[in-house]
């Protein structure tokens, strides 16, 4: 399941690469658009700062904007900064322990076949074919 972090994070993307052409977005002006707390959006921008996906900038004209063109991200890349990871069982976790089950476990393939579609869904898809609904 998406949280509400990966969510926003995909919501936050999608805002700036709506208004790539301005120099920097200023955070309140995301947080109204998108009716998210400040406060929590804050949270979201630093990991996308930290993960270098946005860069921004402090004090008077400051905000935030995309370090690529939205062609360059996909939505899978943005979701997994956000989340961690997009593993649909625990067993599947990059770095997971390794499950005493894995030898006789009949349902692994159909978790291992079903979180391919899911990453291969995700990262098919960047943030310039949601902005023109090429999905």
């Amino acid at each position: 399941m998406i949280s509400t972090k990966g969510r926003y994070a995909l919501r936050v993307m999608i805002d700036l690469a709506q208004h790539k052409d301005e120099e920097y977005v200023p955070l309140n002006e995301i947080a109204i658009r998108q009716e998210i707390s400040e406060k929590y959006l804050e949270i979201v921008l630093k990991i996308l700062v930290k993960k270098k996906l946005l860069k921004g900038r402090r004090g008077k004209g400051g905000g935030y904007q995309l370090t690529r063109e939205p062609s360059e991200y996909t939505i899978g890349e943005i979701l997994e900064l956000a989340e961690g990871n997009l593993a649909t069982v625990a067993c599947l976790v990059p770095g997971a322990e390794v499950c005493s089950r894995e030898e006789q476990c009949i349902t692994l393939p159909l978790w291992k076949k079903f979180d391919g579609m899911v990453h291969d869904f995700f990262y098919e898809i960047t943030l310039e074919d949601v902005l023109n609904g090429n999905i």
